[in-house]
């Protein structure tokens, strides 16, 4: 991600019509990098950092809201119902991402009521990625919450391996997560929002202006939990769980 102020430099350079982004830190590089080129963000889970309303967002950007800052309460929940001896989830993900924030005080006041501690695990880069999940192993971490980072996107295979390795259910924010062997993933459908977006770019090349498009959210969630991963760890899933999913893989 410290590349995407580069890349949009490139883009505004190579005097494109248009940026697509996906992510609050593309997002951010691509609005300081031109003030005129329309902008469409495809999912980003912080809208109020590039636009003051969502109803009217002044300027050249506009898209879709991800909602994915607000959907770490309930990943805890299905956690919990999960285990329900939960008692420490750790979080991680890159804390480098602009949205940490407002993520972090949504985990801590969920896992506060649930009376569950939630340590943070920093992973900027692959190589924190191992010794966050030993670090995990020495705090006693019963499950792990995995942010959407463009780190942990990279290394998604390597994420479900490393959480079976140390028999450690993990909850991810979108399916491909899953498919690359993940046990469990709860979010937004994004290639719903994809085509959403690709609406806002047929509207703007027909004459619209960014400013005149809402942010809208998401309408289309998914539960996707893959039965493999919970085998590999030696994990029975509620059947409650498993009727309420969108999708169970074999």
């Amino acid at each position: 991600s410290e590349r995407f102020p580069e890349l949009a430099t490139e883009l505004v350079r190579l005097n494109c019509d248009l940026i697509i982004t996906r992510g609050t830190p593309a997002a951010l590089a691509a609005k300081q990098a031109s003030e005129t080129i329309p902008i469409v963000m495809t999912a980003t889970s912080e809208p109020f950092a590039l636009v003051s309303n969502l109803a009217h967002p002044d300027g050249n950007i506009t898209g879709l809201s991800s909602l994915s800052a607000d959907l770490f309460s309930k990943r805890l929940e299905l956690l919990k119902e999960l285990i329900p001896v939960l008692g420490r989830v750790a979080h991680l993900t890159d804390a480098g991402n602009p949205t940490l924030v407002r993520i972090r005080r949504e985990i801590e006041t969920a896992a506060q009521s649930m009376g569950i501690a939630s340590p943070l695990l920093d992973v900027r880069k692959t190589e924190d990625i191992g010794p966050a999940f030993d670090s995990a192993s020495n705090q006693r971490v019963d499950a792990l919450i995995v942010g959407t980072d463009t780190v942990t996107q990279a290394n998604r295979q390597f994420i479900a391996l490393l959480a079976v390795r140390h028999r450690l259910p993990a909850i991810y924010g979108s399916r491909e997560f899953v498919e690359a062997g993940g046990l469990m993933a709860y979010g937004v459908s994004y290639p719903d929002l994809y085509r959403r977006a690709a609406i806002y770019v047929d509207k703007i090349f027909k004459g619209a202006k960014p400013a005149e498009l809402p942010i809208e959210q998401p309408s289309k969630f998914d539960l996707v939990i893959i039965l493999r991963a919970a085998k590999a760890i030696r994990l029975a899933i509620p059947e409650t769980l498993l009727a309420r999913a969108d999708e169970v893989i074999e």
